[in-house]
């Protein structure tokens, strides 16, 4: 690298590797029929739901709604949480679960068939292949993963023990969706060149730093498990976790992997190498909070781009969309809207010439379908797209955290230097438009991180040539939270 300038380092080792159009990689089709349910009690399948917040709750219910599964245990390091849960099913379904407050005694209960995992991110990897370990099938949410190494873990668990694992990326589920994708992939709108990925979603300062105590029905050295326990910062102590990095993932990691999903799918690309760089930072909320609430992610792959926007503070739809993605091809557009649940493909005028209603779709009956006849290749959302989407989601907060923060003009002289990104350098312009509206600091304040251009090889799943980076794939897991 000695003899190369950095543009043509980014021109000769960035770019170089030849792009491989993959295919649609849509499943086969279910085992069976989503109402062909086992009504026999000898066949009920026994579930254990761990962490019952606000999406595990979801996970009981569609669980204890079926005839062939029977939500057996509820488990939460919150007693509080775990108790009201347990009576609200009670009342909804006439039994109530056994309330469990440590995972490892759920893990280690032979009668458990099914293990759904609802808890913080920083627990989602652990706790899965805890579960696979002891011989159970795993529905687990996303992102899959706190870092790339454990999402990596979790997959090789699902093949070494031959367990069923299903990510919760509900919306690959969606008949809609999945007709919308294999239209793009038809190649009707030509090469797709761009996926852009919006996660244009209002948020709210969490408060400005203290010190708290967590609720005292909290067990907080389970609830921390394999993270630090340190002093709680925050005033709100469920949820608001999503915003510090030692649990959570920031917004990317928590709605945006749905829309990163969907942009990462559709776009079906591969390479050997890959590259990344974000763009952004956490304005105006001024709070406890650690992790950005703006951001641009853009990931290169060869002649392809990925852009993925985070906006929390008050801003314009793109296209019509706040939450969705849009795919540019060579011979027109798609527009996926997540929030109405549809997608229109446009030609090269911008008029519409296919529509996607996304239907119904049971991603829970997909996964007890798969666990019933054995097939992985039957799940929509198998753990291995699971960890791809997450993945991407970490590179881009590995870019952001290892960046410099800049005055605007200094970003866009960044954005103006790297090739091969398309609409990089417009979409920056449009990020500090966004930022300046909503009234950005004039003075020393005004700063935007710009990350470092990161090359990763997807194949290894390590960065190339930058040992600093590498230290974010992985963390060292508290004892005894910690894999075998």
């Amino acid at each position: 690298m000695q003899n190369h300038s950095r543009r043509q380092f980014l021109h000769d080792t960035l770019w170089s590797a030849a792009t491989a159009v993959i295919a649609s990689n849509l499943p086969l089709q279910p085992c069976f029929a989503g109402d062909q349910q086992s009504r026999s009690p000898s066949e009920r399948l026994r579930i254990a739901v761990l962490g019952v917040g606000k999406r595990g709750i979801d996970h009981a219910t569609a669980f204890a709604s079926r005839q062939d599964t029977e939500v057996a245990i509820i488990c939460d390091a919150d007693t509080d949480t775990g108790q009201k849960r347990c009576d609200e099913l009670l009342e909804k379904t006439g039994r109530r679960p056994h309330f469990e407050q440590d995972l490892r005694k759920v893990i280690d209960n032979k009668s458990i068939d099914i293990v759904s995992i609802a808890l913080p991110n920083h627990w989602h990897a652990l706790a899965a292949i805890w579960a696979m370990q002891a011989g159970k099938d795993v529905y687990v949410e996303k992102p899959v993963s706190h870092n790339i190494a454990e999402g990596r873990a979790v997959v090789d668990s699902a093949r070494k023990y031959k367990r069923i694992c299903q990510t919760g990326t509900q919306h690959r589920s969606l008949p809609g969706l999945r007709d919308a994708i294999a239209y793009l992939h038809s190649g009707k709108l030509g090469d797709v060149k761009i996926a852009r990925g919006l996660c244009y979603k209002p948020r709210r300062s969490i408060g400005p730093p203290g010190s708290y105590l967590p609720p005292p029905s909290v067990n907080y050295d389970l609830w921390c498990g394999p993270a630090p326990v340190k002093p709680v910062t925050r005033k709100k102590f469920h949820y608001d976790w999503h915003w510090f990095w030692d649990y959570g993932n920031g917004e990317i990691g928590n709605q945006g992997v749905h829309q990163m999903d969907i942009a990462r799918w559709g776009l079906g690309a591969d390479t050997k190498r890959s590259s990344v760089i974000s763009f952004g930072g956490r304005f105006r909320f001024n709070d406890a909070g650690e992790t950005v609430n703006t951001q641009l992610a853009v990931y290169g792959y060869g002649p392809q781009s990925l852009l993925f926007e985070i906006r929390a503070l008050e801003t314009a739809d793109r296209r019509g969309v706040r939450i969705g993605v849009i795919f540019e091809g060579t011979q027109g557009s798609l527009v996926w809207n997540s929030v109405q649940a549809g997608g229109i493909a446009f030609d090269l005028d911008n008029r519409p010439i296919e529509t996607f209603l996304a239907g119904a779709g049971d991603h829970f009956d997909n996964f007890v379908q798969a666990v019933r006849c054995r097939r992985v290749e039957a799940l929509h959302a198998d753990i291995l797209e699971g960890h791809l989407s997450s993945a991407l989601c970490h590179l881009g907060n590995i870019s952001h955290r290892l960046g410099n923060d800049l005055l605007p003009e200094a970003a866009r002289e960044i954005a103006a230097r790297i090739e091969n990104f398309d609409s990089l350098q417009e979409t920056v312009e449009q990020l500090v438009a966004h930022l300046r509206a909503n009234r950005w600091p004039t003075g020393d304040d005004r700063y935007l991180r710009a990350g470092e251009l990161l090359a990763f090889d997807t194949r290894l799943e390590k960065f190339i040539n930058h040992s600093r980076a590498d230290t974010y794939l992985t963390r060292a897991d508290r004892k005894p939270f910690v894999a075998e």
